[in-house]
């Protein structure tokens, strides 16, 4: 069969702009290694340690990010034992948090073990309120979290903090996490940005993201309720712009995208990341 000059054309001009349209928006890829930040299970993962990971598994999930630490071992395991376990299940751990007194308590042998379960990122999860009463003790805490953030150098990984809200409560004239930002080694400690907390206390992500660009590889994909309460949601199913956060990933920096939600209004914790699941595999990057 003989092909026109003009089919021909044709054809070829829309071979051509295929590449082209794969790379625009409406051919973006949905994130593809979805994590979930273990706090969310946290009472199943007490009772069945090993099912509860195994159900996270089966959603969908195959990344988790850790929390509890103690005593050097991770939900009673220790490192080996816990990365063989995630392992055998398809999962691994960039991630992880870590409380305050982690970071002045044989931090060094906390990197290490972190190190050990194949985490490419320590995070400082929460601070008491005994820890931040004043603008001083930001200042201070600046301190802290870049000799933490060197530790984490020396062995290959990369440090940072994760937010609530009152970070961005004004005291003493000055906004806390302005002040963690600018006292901090940008090398040294990242930021995990968790988006929940942010809009919560009335922040634009995006902004934050274009004021410190290439500062947050992290974040955490919670959402919040249209309810007067702005109750924690499944992700998609509340009022937060996922994608509109997620189009800027790339001055953001983000490497890895963490459900999290805190408390679950209506059902279970596993039907709930169950649904996030389901609706981030919606979103593009």
């Amino acid at each position: 069969m003989k092909i026109s000059r003009k089919e021909f054309l044709r054809t070829s001009s829309l071979a051509l702009a295929l590449p082209a349209l794969t790379r625009a928006p409406g051919f973006a890829k949905p994130i593809k290694n979805v994590g979930l930040q273990l706090y969310t299970l946290r009472n199943e993962l007490g009772k069945d340690l090993e099912g509860t990971l195994k159900k996270v598994a089966d959603i969908g999930y195959k990344e988790v990010e850790t929390f509890g630490y103690g005593n050097g071992k991770f939900f009673g395991k220790t490192p080996a034992e816990f990365r063989s376990l995630l392992s055998g299940l398809g999962l691994n751990s960039p991630s992880g948090h870590y409380m305050p007194n982690n970071l002045k308590q044989d931090w060094a042998q906390t990197v290490e073990h972190g190190a050990a379960i194949g985490q490419k990122f320590m995070m400082c999860a929460f601070l008491f309120p005994q820890d931040r009463k004043t603008i001083d003790d930001y200042k201070k805490l600046c301190d802290t979290l870049n000799q933490a953030g060197e530790t984490c150098r020396k062995a290959g990984i990369q440090f940072g903090y994760h937010n609530h809200d009152f970070e961005f409560q004004t005291l003493d004239g000055q906004v806390p996490y302005d002040v963690m930002l600018k006292g901090t080694d940008p090398k040294l400690v990242k930021m995990e940005l968790d988006l929940y907390w942010a809009v919560r206390a009335g922040q634009d992500p995006v902004q934050l993201f274009k004021q410190n660009p290439g500062r947050f590889p992290l974040v955490h994909l919670k959402d919040m309720a249209k309810t007067e309460k702005k109750e924690f949601a499944e992700v998609g199913t509340g009022s937060i712009d996922f994608q509109r956060i997620l189009d800027a990933r790339k001055v953001a920096g983000i490497e890895h995208y963490f459900v999290e939600q805190d408390a679950v209004v209506s059902g279970t914790p596993l039907e709930a990341i169950a649904v996030s699941y389901k609706n981030v595999g919606k979103l593009s990057v």
